[in-house]
């Protein structure tokens, strides 16, 4: 691969995940820089982002953008009319992968496990429960677990939920309602369209919520995760099954939930990121390394992807 091409590596941006993009961005660009490549560019997205793509005049562009709009297709989008090539997913499949109930609509007719739910206003949660508790409402296109609230009998939230309560509701005008799914939180990585492994994820408190993914110590990482050989291979199938069914590319991440009450019966995949993180604490780079790949090398293949 000709290590003197012209990347940039698009971070930043300004959606609610901002701070892990630049981080994500950086640790690209670095890892880069240190395999010899002489022409890195870091552009942290402004308002102007294509007419500083039109000067730069990249050969490829690293995308490390989370959230919208680098994730929802709107970038890519605009990648797309101006010519540029660049990683991970497409128009098309960002559309619907960053849109959970669109997401669904896919996967679920080719018998891939998701929880029931259905789209609620914000509004109508301040007079009833949509669903019977303990369920879960979470934005409709939000990555990353932001905006996530478990709604419990006990729960702080009130019954009805109270309009002066913090919570997604003060912040959307539209919710994703979920029955709650008990057991065990675990990640597929896929990359090439192959799984890597199966990470289970143990919060030292609360759940894997947006500060326990993103603040070092607040989640422990069982990296490949202690599970049954059949379990570990239906969650991986069904991973690789949704990575092709949404036209994935680059790296996704699917995550999902298993009650070990219901054996396979139990696994629901929640969602699938097409653009995961590559922060130090980012569980793509933890299970690349598992099977062999540093951080530098996967970085590369992504890019090597993109290109061809």
């Amino acid at each position: 691969m000709n290590k003197d091409i012209h990347v940039v590596v698009l971070m930043g941006g300004w959606s609610s995940e901002r701070k892990v993009s630049l981080t994500s961005g950086k640790g690209v660009a670095d890892a880069l820089r240190e395999r010899g490549w002489s022409n890195v560019t870091e552009l942290d997205m402004g308002r102007d982002v294509a007419s500083r793509l039109a000067e730069l005049k990249p050969d490829i562009v690293f995308n490390a953008l989370h959230g919208t709009p680098g994730e929802d297709g709107t970038v890519q989008g605009m990648m797309d009319l101006m010519g540029l090539k660049y990683t991970h997913s497409g128009l098309e499949t960002s559309v619907i992968a960053i849109d959970k109930e669109l997401t669904k609509m896919v996967l679920a007719p080719h018998g891939i496990r998701m929880p029931a739910g259905r789209v609620v206003s914000s509004e109508s949660l301040h007079q009833e429960d949509p669903l019977q508790r303990p369920y879960v409402v979470k934005p409709v296109n939000e990555g990353s677990s932001v905006g996530v609230a478990i709604v419990t009998e006990d729960g702080n939230y009130g019954n009805p939920i109270g309009k002066d309560v913090e919570g997604p509701w003060q912040h959307f005008a539209e919710l994703l309602a979920e029955p709650f799914i008990r057991g065990r939180e675990l990640t597929v990585a896929v990359m090439g369209g192959e799984p890597l492994a199966v990470t289970e994820l143990k919060p030292k408190a609360g759940f894997y919520d947006y500060d326990a993914k993103y603040t070092d110590g607040l989640t422990v990482h069982i990296c490949p995760a202690e599970l049954p050989y059949e379990i570990a291979t239906a969650m991986m199938d069904m991973a690789a099954r949704a990575h092709q069914l949404l036209r994935c590319k680059g790296a996704s991440r699917s995550d999902f939930r298993w009650d070990d009450e219901q054996g396979e019966g139990g696994i629901y995949l929640l969602e699938v990121n097409t653009q995961p993180g590559m922060t130090p604490l980012s569980l793509v780079p933890e299970q690349a390394k598992l099977k062999g790949i540093p951080y530098g090398e996967l970085v590369e293949r992504l890019i090597a992807e993109a290109l061809a």
